[in-house]
């Protein structure tokens, strides 16, 4: 993928997202090697109350999936290529591009990465139940509070990668870990692109084995979130 920096709108949007997230307490920071991930991560990071002096660890299995010889181009584009191939869009793999498995994989081997880490670095008690996890949460607007779902939730990471990616992700965690949708959502809106600086919550449930730590289980709290932008053009369009 194409390593570009942040353009001015988007600059705006990270800016908006910190906003957004200024109160919500995290206990670690993982962002995509990229550049225009890590110029936003590093704005969310200067605005928020409790990232002082946390770690922000740049990972390349969170970088953006490749487009091959289609990499920069417009979306339509591509969707255009994917219809001469006879193919779905979400589905289709530009030539020299990256597929959906070989990014699923990046995803799997992350998302082992971050429990381990947590796990090893916080770990207290074998007491994790999936109980909670049978249950979906009230409603996912896509306008609510910054800290939806994570009140009383002991660990809190920011992930900051990229929507292609994030895409992959999500139909992994539905289709293969069998993600717990919030009420109303339906997986046309779940696999549906996330917008610019479009926000997810997911809480994780662990349990510790003998080799490490295990997934117990997921539920989304919301997804594609992306009402700080317009909260920011609203505040603009006042006070101009």
């Amino acid at each position: 993928a194409i390593d570009s920096a942040l353009s001015e709108t988007g600059l705006q949007q990270a800016e908006a997202a910190g906003f957004y997230l200024k109160d919500v307490k995290f206990s670690h920071v993982f962002v995509s090697d990229m550049l225009r991930a890590r110029q936003t991560a590093e704005r969310i990071v200067q605005l928020n109350r409790s990232c002082l002096g946390l770690q922000m660890v740049c990972d390349p299995l969170l970088k953006e999936k490749s487009f091959g010889i289609a990499e920069g181009g417009r979306v339509e584009d591509v969707k255009e290529m994917a219809r001469a191939a006879g193919e779905s869009f979400p589905d289709f793999t530009p030539p020299e591009g990256e597929s959906q498995e070989q990014v699923k994989e990046r995803v799997k081997m992350f998302l082992e990465k971050m429990l381990q880490q947590i796990g090893a670095e916080h770990w207290v008690t074998k007491s994790q139940t999936v109980d909670s996890l049978s249950v979906s949460p009230p409603s996912s607007p896509v306008e609510g509070r910054a800290d939806d779902g994570v009140k009383d939730i002991p660990l809190h990471a920011l992930v900051v990668t990229h929507g292609a990616y994030m895409c992959v992700a999500v139909r992994y965690f539905v289709k293969e870990l069998h993600c717990c949708l919030p009420q109303g959502c339906d997986e046309v809106r779940m696999f549906s692109l996330s917008p610019n600086t479009g926000l997810c919550r997911f809480t994780l449930s662990v349990t510790q084995e003998e080799n490490g730590f295990a997934l117990l289980g997921i539920r989304c709290v919301f997804i594609h979130r992306g009402d700080h932008v317009k909260t920011k053009q609203e505040r603009q369009l006042t006070s101009s």
